[in-house]
Formats: structure tokens, C-alpha cells, sequence
């Protein structure tokens, strides 16, 4: 009797088991992403210091279809963030002049690219964020 019982009770752990486990797979492959986002966005340029004992520093420089405000933000929130780093990211209409390469300097963004700069992302080294529109007007 007690061997018929540890079997059931062995059975109904791989069943529980099995089932959180798919759960698990389910919601970590079902969130949303990037690409489900409205706006085309588009990865034109990246920068990521290769300095992994101190802070790290990334930027991005996007171009999407619209100005699609709660998008972008969405976008900037979706971004790696690592803790004590910084992560920036650049908005700009599709069309208009886009930096293909980005610099480690402290300066916010190339002074040629800064009239076509629609918005700024920003998630700093305590984990506060910010979003600007127009952020170099």
C-alpha cells in the first residue's frame, strides 16, 4: 500500500513539475519585444565600452517611422541596463541624418546630428530614467 502511494505521490510531482515548467518556458518565450512595437524602429548605430569592472556604458542611435512618443519610451525601457551603468538611446526620424557610429565621450551626441534628434532615452547608473522629447532645442 505504502509503495502504491509514493508511486501517486511521484506521478503527481512530474505532473506538477512538467506544468510549472511549461509555464515557465510560455512566459519567458511571450513577452514582448522590439519588434512587436509600432514605429519600424531601426538599430542604426551602437556603443558599448568594453570596461566589465567598472560602470558600463551602451548607446543607441534608432531610427523609426513616426514620432510615436509611448513607443520610444517602451523601446528605451526594452534596452539592456546593467546596474551601476548607463544606457542612452538616441531617437531619429527614418530619412533624416543618423550617426552610423557612436563615441565613448561624455558629450551627449555629435553636434551634426543633434537638429535631427527627436527624443532621448536615458536609464542612469541608479536606475532612474528619463525621456526627452527634443532634447537638443
Amino acid at each position: 500500500m505504502q509503495a502504491f502511494i509514493f508511486t501517486i505521490m511521484q506521478r503527481l510531482f512530474l505532473v506538477l513539475t512538467a506544468i510549472v515548467t511549461v509555464i515557465i518556458f510560455w512566459t519567458s518565450f511571450s513577452q514582448d519585444t522590439v519588434d512587436d512595437l509600432p514605429g519600424d524602429f531601426r538599430e542604426e548605430a551602437f556603443y558599448r565600452n568594453e570596461n566589465n569592472t567598472g560602470p558600463i556604458l551602451r548607446k543607441y542611435a534608432v531610427s523609426l517611422s513616426d514620432t510615436l512618443w509611448q513607443a520610444m519610451a517602451q523601446y528605451g525601457e526594452m534596452m539592456p541596463y546593467t546596474k551601476y551603468g548607463t544606457t542612452t538611446v538616441y531617437f531619429f526620424l527614418q530619412g533624416d541624418p543618423v550617426p552610423k557610429q557612436l563615441s565613448p565621450s561624455s558629450d551627449d551626441l555629435d553636434s551634426r546630428y543633434q537638429r535631427s534628434c527627436i527624443a532621448r532615452y536615458q536609464k542612469n547608473s541608479s536606475g532612474v530614467t528619463s525621456f526627452i522629447r527634443h532634447p537638443f532645442k
